[in-house]
């Protein structure tokens, strides 16, 4: 127990507050996300992720909007561990040769209608990889890109809000 004191007492407050007006905006954006999945869909959309080579940043913003302040499963966004249940394919990193094949056959096992969206700066051209030798070049040069989520890495907010101006144009429906 003094452990845990003496660690609090140097690390001092680590969580920061969070501003009632954030809150509603993002409660706000996700009310009208679950609306156009419930009606683009008839249920929740289904993404499975897959990390093509990253550094781990877009996957730990991923993982932020699943956290209690984000939340995104309550407006209807599941992440799925089979390729089989998913709807969309939601790509992170730059693509590397050897994820190549494995993001073709995850791709390949999703049931149609099904669209691929990238995360990030690596996912789009590469980033900060882009002149690697081992790289086996963009997403979008490899499968269809229908969304890309723009940021190094993408922030929880930037994630809800592309993908609800993203449905909110129209796209593929079940």
């Amino acid at each position: 127990m003094i452990h845990i004191f003496k660690n609090r007492v140097l690390k001092g407050v680590v969580t920061r507050h969070i501003e009632a007006g954030f809150s509603g905006e993002i409660i706000s954006a996700g009310a009208e996300l679950r609306s156009l999945i419930r009606k683009k869909f008839g249920r929740s959309l289904h993404i499975r992720e897959v990390d093509t080579g990253s550094c781990g940043g877009c996957e730990s913003e991923i993982i932020s909007a699943n956290n209690p302040v984000y939340d995104l499963q309550r407006f209807g966004i599941n992440f799925v561990a089979s390729p089989r249940h998913a709807d969309a394919l939601l790509v992170t990193g730059p693509l590397s040769k050897n994820m190549l094949l494995a993001l073709k056959n995850t791709y390949a096992a999703m049931p149609d209608p099904k669209f691929v969206i990238t995360a990030g700066d690596c996912a789009l051209n590469g980033g900060l990889f882009k002149d690697s030798y081992y790289l086996a070049g963009p997403v979008k040069d490899i499968l269809p890109v229908a969304l890309h989520i723009p940021g190094c890495p993408p922030s929880p907010e930037a994630i809800i809000k592309t993908l609800l101006a993203f449905l909110r144009q129209g796209s593929p429906s079940r």
